[in-house]
């Protein structure tokens, strides 16, 4: 009998154990061992004795770091276990949104049997094996674990620094993206930034600069898609697979997606000022995105929160561009007052959230627009991004 170690007790290795008979989870927050509802041992990771083990299987946010991967003898990722699989699998990659681009496919592909799943919430082991589609939102930690499988559609969103931490550079990030590649055959298709056109690979490459280039290469009439900003490429992106897979443009569909909270999110106060909830910016690109959506306005922009370590100068650089005022909130408002300094930016330090709330509120003109979009995560004073929206959207809901 196979004896099978799953590292981390998440939703994703919850899922795979029913896929064994004997198997052992091992977990750094895990200090005695115990059985859980469904008989599985939980065990702290200073147990796990690769010699007992045959197969080791991580949780895709563990770092190449931790000491269960360090001593592993045969890790292989999620995705590898389904190797075998039969549905035509279709990866979504990028910085910023790939979660958007996926459900948007999916939209466009489920009356055709697909699945979506992987970093969109549904762990591979709850998808139907033998569904005609499989559409995947693919994180870099998934594919630097991942040595087997490989798509037969990728898409891959533009690139910006992020998970720096866990990767250990920029490179090494970039890298984990362009992996796929190198596995994928003729006959399987690659749409992918410009600047990696260069990348070896067999699969059939299709390279775009912007929305344009995509819309031209795939005969789609960007003035019949209602989507601005970040998610017209989004948009742009999942018709051109179904473009490639079933030869159809279908503008209704699309344009009756519901995009998710928290993404550039609009609302109006009482005074009917606009205020977008873009919480879910966690990172530059994803602000900047932003920016460019609300570029004929002025903006009171609220900025700040875990930065990770990230150089925010390219931010500040393009912020020059616009008419706008900045309000810091987190652990990196220190920064980004500096910053704002010798950027010459117009700035405002406050205490916290509520308190940059509080002070737009007071600033905010009929015509402008006041937008959280804060280029960093929220786990320094939130819970989540979620949570962060969430406040942002009560604090506007009280203003009188």
């Amino acid at each position: 009998m196979q004896r099978v170690s799953l590292f981390g007790y998440g939703k994703t290795t919850k899922a795979l154990a029913k896929k064994f008979q004997h198997v052992i989870f091992y977990d750094d927050k895990v200090s005695k061992p115990f059985k859980d509802e469904d008989g599985f041992s939980i065990k702290p990771a200073s147990e796990f004795d690769p010699k007992y083990s045959d197969l080791e299987i991580p949780s895709p946010g563990i770092p190449p770091s931790n000491m269960l991967i360090q001593k592993a003898k045969n890790l292989i990722s999620e995705y590898d276990y389904f190797n075998d699989t039969t549905p035509l699998k279709i990866w979504i990659s990028g910085t910023n949104g790939k979660t958007t681009t996926t459900q948007m496919m999916q939209h466009l592909l489920q009356d055709k049997g697909s699945q979506a799943g992987g970093n969109i919430g549904f762990p591979l082991a709850e998808l139907n094996a033998h569904a005609t589609i499989w559409v995947l939102e693919t994180s870099s930690f998934t594919m630097h674990y991942t040595n087997l499988t490989k798509p037969n559609i990728y898409v891959l969103l533009p690139l910006s620094p992020d998970h720096l931490s866990w990767h250990g550079d920029m490179e090494a990030y970039i890298n984990a993206k362009l992996k796929p590649l190198s596995k994928m055959r003729e006959g399987e298709i690659a749409i992918i930034p410009h600047a990696y056109k260069d990348i070896p690979t067999k699969a059939h490459l299709i390279t775009y600069k912007d929305e344009n280039n995509i819309a031209d290469y795939f005969g789609i009439d960007i003035q019949k898609i209602k989507f601005q900003g970040a998610f017209l490429a989004d948009a742009l992106l999942a018709m051109a697979v179904e473009k490639i897979l079933f030869d159809t443009i279908d503008y209704d569909k699309i344009n009756c997606f519901v995009i998710d909270p928290h993404r550039q999110e609009e609302l109006l106060d009482v005074h009917g000022r606009l205020w977008v909830n873009d919480t879910k910016a966690t990172n530059l690109d994803a602000t900047i995105a932003a920016l460019k959506r609300y570029k004929n306005s002025s903006m009171h922009l609220i900025l700040g929160g875990d930065d990770k370590g990230v150089d925010l100068n390219e931010l500040f650089v393009f912020m020059k561009n616009f008419n706008l005022k900045t309000y810091h909130i987190g652990s990196n408002k220190e920064k980004l007052s500096h910053l704002a300094k010798e950027y010459k930016i117009h700035f405002e330090q406050c205490k916290n959230l509520e308190d940059a709330i509080y002070r737009i509120d007071k600033n905010l003109q009929k015509d402008e627009v006041a937008l959280l979009s804060p280029a960093a995560a929220s786990l320094d004073e939130f819970t989540s991004y979620a949570q962060r929206g969430d406040l942002f959207k009560e604090g506007v809901r009280k203003l009188t």
